[in-house]
């Protein structure tokens, strides 16, 4: 039974990546398999990707409610969970703007633009998402210097500026799916599940 679970659950994910692929293959110019791509023009298409699914989803909060977190009381007493310390949904949302910083400055060697450590002070969300936007602005820049030559040049023991674009990516969709479930718990679907 266990077996049969685990094959259907394996084909409905290859149905849902399938399913994106086709929808990104229709957006996208055919290129050969096998065809050389420029580093730059590779990871930009994965952070145009994160940045497309990341900022609706920050937007879809409504203001009134961009301060919520997760507590005991919205769960089944007893579970014996701590909440103390759970981030709010505006806190996450300037974490990745920060994170996006921290990484793109790593990949590129550019001094971010803004005060980072600020960023964790700025309060409502109109002013939030602006904070967002534009540390996409700086990583867009940033994945802009990726090159064949320095690709893979060490910036950090064995992390090279390509390895720090792909984490920054990586470390993003990471608390996209926290904020999908913050979405959810405030009754909204999220704009990705909208399609």
């Amino acid at each position: 039974m266990m077996m049969k679970r685990m094959v259907v659950a394996l084909a409905l994910a290859g149905c849902c990546v399938t399913g994106v692929q086709a929808q990104m293959d229709a957006k996208e110019p055919k290129i050969a398999a096998g065809t050389i791509i420029e580093p730059a023009k590779s990871f930009e298409g994965m952070l145009k990707g994160f940045e497309e699914e990341f900022v609706p989803l920050a937007e879809a909060m409504p203001a009134e409610k961009f301060d919520f977190a997760p507590s005991a009381a919205i769960f089944v007493a007893g579970q014996g969970s701590e909440y103390a310390t759970v981030s709010t949904f505006r806190a996450m949302v300037l974490h990745v703007a920060s994170a996006n910083y921290f990484y793109a400055s790593m990949v590129s060697g550019t001094k971010p633009d803004v005060d980072v450590k600020a960023l964790a002070d700025i309060k409502g969300k109109d002013q939030a998402i602006e904070a967002l936007k534009a540390s996409f602005v700086f990583a867009h820049k940033a994945f802009g210097t990726l090159t064949a030559k320095n690709a893979f040049e060490s910036v950090r023991g064995t992390q090279t500026r390509a390895s720090l674009a792909g984490g920054l990516v990586a470390h993003g969709f990471d608390h996209y799916g926290q904020l999908v479930e913050y979405l959810r718990m405030n009754g909204i679907v999220p704009p990705a599940s909208r399609k």
